[in-house]
Formats: C-alpha cells, sequence, structure tokens
C-alpha cells in the first residue's frame, strides 16, 4: 500500500520540517532543566534559539519551530499562566496514547430509524464480509477479535445496501480501525480515482488515520492514500488516482470546488471523524457541510464524536441522513470507591510538607498530583526530585509526542510520580495509580470550582473496580470550595491534620 502525498502541520499553515506525531522524542526529565532552558532563550518545544524581535516594547523570543508564536514570555506572564485543554490536541494524545484497544464498560444502545432492519453484532473478523488481504491486515496489527464498538458498527458500515452511521466513540475502543475497514472494503483497488473521501479536523489526526490505513491495508497492493492538507500541492484539473484521499475541510474544500482533482460524484463512502473537534474550529462546520452536499445521493456517510452535546448533535443531523445512531450510555463515575479528604495549609510549602506526611504513612503505587499552573507544577517537580523521587511532569508546553511519551513511561512504572496541569485530567487510565492530589483545586476564572474538572482528576485513581483515595490541598481563604464539592456531589469529605502521622496511617488500613 502506497502513500500518495504529505503536507505540512496543521490546516493552518507552518514551517517545513516538522515532525509527524508518530515519531520518537525522548521524555523529558523533570526538574529545573526545564525552566533553565525557557531563561536561557531557548524554545520551550524544540530546545533552538530563537530570533529576537522587538514586540510591544519588550524582546521576545520566536522559535524557527513556530514563527508565529513567542517561544518565552516574562516570567510573570508565563508562570501564572493555566494550561489550556485543546479538543484536537487532547484527541490526538488519546490516539497516541492509546496503542492497544481499551475494553469500554459502556453499554452500546443503537437507535434505529427502520425498526424492521435487522441488526447483528459479530464475535469475530471472519463473520465479516472482508476480503483475505484485509483480514491479514487486521490480524498483523494485533486485533484479534472486534471490539464491543467494533462488534456492533462494523456489520452496519459493511452491510449492502449502505447505511449511514453517527456512532459515539472514544479513544483506544478501536473506532479508527472500524471505518478504515469500511473504507479499504469499499473501494476498487483497479479503478484509479478517488472513492472515499476522510475528514478530520488537524494534519497530525488526518496523519494518524493515514497510518491505520497503511497498516491495515499494506497487502492491498492496488490501493493508494493521498493526504489534502495545506503543503500538498496539486495542479489545478489534475485528477487524483488515489482511492482514498483524507484531508482537513478547508484543504479538502479547495482540492473539490477549486481544483477540481476529485470527482465528487465518483465518492462512494464519506467519512468525517472528531465531529466535537470538528465543531470546535470556526469554519470547519460549513467547509464540512459544503463537501458533504456535493456528494451523491448513493454515497454512504459515516460520522464519529466523542461527545454528544446539542451543538455536535444538530451538526451530525446536517451531514447525516436517515442515519443508524450508535451511542455509549456512559455509566457515571462513581464515587463509592474513592476516598476524599482535605488539608488546610497556609501556603505550598505547607502543602509540601503534608505531601511528604502522606507518603511517610501510607503506602502508595504510583500517584497523580493535579497543579493549576505551570509554575506550580515546576516548582513541585525540583522539591519531590531533591527529595529522591522518581518523578514526570506534563503540562501543555510539551509537544502531543511528548507528552504521549511522558505518559507511556509512567504508565510502565519508570516514573512513580506524574504531575500535570489540567492537560491529564481525563482519559488516562493507569491501574496502578493509588492516590490522587489536588494541590490546587481546578478553579475557573472567577475562582469557582470547576466540578466536570474535579470528577475527571479524582477518576484517574479507583480505576478498574480498586480502591483509592483524593487527597486536597487548600488555603484558609478557599475552604469554601471544599464545602462546595461536598454540596454538588453530595457527599462529605473528612478534613485532615496534615502532622497526625497517627492519623495518616490509618488510612492504609
Amino acid at each position: 500500500m502506497a502513500s500518495g502525498g504529505g503536507g505540512r502541520r496543521r490546516e493552518q499553515a507552518r514551517g517545513p520540517g516538522s515532525s509527524s506525531p508518530g515519531s520518537p522524542a525522548p521524555a523529558r526529565s523533570p526538574g529545573p532543566g526545564r525552566l533553565c532552558r525557557r531563561r536561557r532563550g531557548l524554545c520551550g518545544l524544540c530546545g533552538s534559539p530563537g530570533r529576537r524581535q522587538r514586540c510591544a516594547g519588550r524582546r521576545r523570543e520566536l522559535c524557527p519551530c513556530r514563527q508565529r508564536e513567542p517561544a518565552c514570555r516574562s516570567e510573570d506572564e508565563e508562570s501564572e499562566e493555566e494550561d489550556r485543554v485543546d479538543l484536537a490536541e487532547s484527541s490526538l494524545l488519546n490516539k497516541l496514547i492509546h496503542t492497544s484497544l481499551v475494553e469500554s464498560s459502556h453499554h452500546v444502545e443503537i437507535l434505529q430509524k427502520d425498526p424492521n432492519s435487522p441488526l447483528f453484532s459479530v464475535k469475530s473478523f471472519e463473520e465479516l464480509p472482508l476480503k483475505k488481504e484485509l483480514l491479514q491486515g487486521v490480524y498483523t496489527m494485533g486485533f484479534n477479535r472486534p471490539s464491543k464498538i467494533q462488534e456492533t458498527a462494523l456489520p452496519m458500515m459493511l452491510a449492502h445496501p449502505p447505511q449511514n452511521l453517527i456512532a459515539q466513540s472514544q479513544s483506544g475502543t478501536g473506532k479508527t480501525a472500524a471505518f478504515v475497514l469500511a473504507m479499504l472494503s469499499r473501494v476498487n483497488g483497479a479503478e484509479k480515482y478517488p472513492q472515499c473521501l476522510c475528514l478530520a479536523p488537524t494534519y497530525e489526526l488526518a496523519l494518524q488515520i493515514g497510518h491505520v490505513i497503511e497498516k491495515m491495508g499494506q497487502f492491498c497492493a492496488d490501493i493508494r492514500v493521498t493526504y489534502a492538507v495545506q503543503g500538498n500541492r496539486v495542479l489545478p484539473g489534475a485528477l487524483r488516482e488515489e482511492q482514498i484521499v483524507i484531508g482537513t475541510p478547508g484543504t479538502m474544500l479547495d482540492w473539490c470546488f477549486k481544483r477540481r482533482v476529485v470527482n465528487m460524484k465518483r465518492i462512494s463512502l464519506f467519512v468525517l471523524d472528531e465531529a466535537d473537534v470538528m465543531i470546535d474550529h470556526q469554519g470547519f462546520s460549513y467547509q464540512s457541510i459544503r463537501i458533504q452536499r456535493a456528494l451523491p445521493r448513493g454515497c454512504q456517510m459515516l460520522l464519529f464524536s466523542t461527545t454528544f452535546k446539542e451543538t455536535v448533535w444538530n451538526f451530525a443531523m446536517q451531514i447525516v441522513s436517515n442515519p443508524i445512531i450508535i451511542k455509549l450510555r456512559q455509566e457515571e463515575l462513581t464515587l463509592n470507591n474513592i476516598r476524599q479528604y482535605y488539608f488546610v495549609c497556609r501556603n505550598r510549602e505547607e502543602k509540601y510538607e503534608a505531601l511528604c506526611n502522606i507518603y511517610g504513612s501510607i503506602t502508595i503505587g504510583q500517584a497523580m498530583i493535579f497543579c493549576q499552573t505551570r509554575r506550580s507544577a515546576d516548582w513541585l517537580s525540583v522539591e519531590m526530585s531533591k527529595d529522591g523521587h522518581q518523578v514526570a511532569v506534563l503540562t501543555a508546553e510539551l509537544t502531543i509526542v511528548q507528552r504521549a511519551n511522558v505518559i507511556q513511561r509512567f504508565r510502565d512504572g519508570k516514573e512513580k510520580v506524574l504531575i500535570t496541569t489540567n492537560v491529564c485530567a481525563r482519559g488516562i487510565d493507569v491501574a496502578q495509580v493509588t492516590i490522587v492530589v489536588n494541590f490546587s483545586l481546578p478553579v475557573n476564572q472567577e475562582k469557582q470550582l470547576d466540578f466536570e474538572t474535579y470528577l475527571h482528576r479524582i477518576g484517574r485513581t479507583g480505576r478498574f473496580g480498586k480502591k483509592g483515595i483524593v487527597f486536597n490541598m487548600v488555603e484558609r481563604q478557599t475552604t469554601y470550595l471544599m464545602h462546595s464539592i461536598e454540596e454538588h456531589f453530595q457527599t462529605e469529605i473528612k478534613r485532615l491534620d496534615p502532622d497526625d502521622m497517627d492519623e495518616l496511617e490509618q488510612l492504609d488500613n
């Protein structure tokens, strides 16, 4: 299987020479070195020296790898900045860290327009109408049996006549492999023209899909894929010969309508991935709808989204007509197997003393510690490293690949403590995590507690039916936040004395 094109990193143009998301990156060691790099005037992402430029009356560093973005800011501006969670980055990170299938505990709920249409699921890939080359590719990738979402979705995707589908699926459940199998099954390798279009919100996500296509279709010699992404230039009117085109909405729109290198009337399958991320980007919704409306009436439509908020639902119904809908009935995160406590401390030094007392009193497998700002995470990592702890730090200044590498090292037990900001509040499942520490509680700009983020944070422990412990650290003037948590979740959270070692040791029982 061959690839028919490449491109730059995002829909918005960036500099050339960027590494792909699949390339290895060394783990960044925690501690003062990360601060020193920024103070030396080096880019926090790539480590290269920036070029100086006057901006708003002060010097700023513009890194060669991101000429549009300042490589370092004033200390006050950087230190107090909270890490923002970007949906596209979160989605790509989850794709990278879920290297094997995650067995979802969610119940699959199927909503169908035609009640007379038969529904069935499969327990093996041999039950599906797949060519032997595709079966060989599936097993080569390590898929021994279909995941829960694949059991239900694949028979619908591969049905004759084709059926439209809207599906909710989280990263790691085999969703990408499922629609890739559908694309590879639908195309005719003997016909040299685009037959399947796949839209993704960013170049990196498009590339991830392409990697799956190339691995799963490695034994399909006649099927090729190309990327409709900015930087992959095409001559107007020069029709593409690759059967599968993956791209971002803006460039795909350009290829189809302005460059006219794709004959829309010959497309038999249209896939829109990460719909919730797509509508988070201005203009992508309109571009996606315009592409969809130019497709032939008999074209099969598959749309996937991690969440199904009202905005996503409205968008999905504009894209897909008469769909079968697969939703995951998410079992609410229970707090029954998570014990919650809190300490009242005067400052971060007292918080750290309390943390040391926790480590001196109870048995800890692995721990996740959440901070609100990068400066707080950096300070804490330095202090814990001095005391001999194996610490990893995860903040938004790391590249996506570096973040995935840090998480994988933590999963492998190479570091016992993961200090992180909100970039790691959800989606990371590590069975050995026995405690979660909120070194700072998650609050919004109005200094009110962010209950959803709090729930996702504490949900990093108590996974897989095991018991977990959460320690919250608050200052006297913010104890009201603990009362709001108790009221919101209808639970009681016991206050502990951080200096009472006997009381802390009893928590191990």
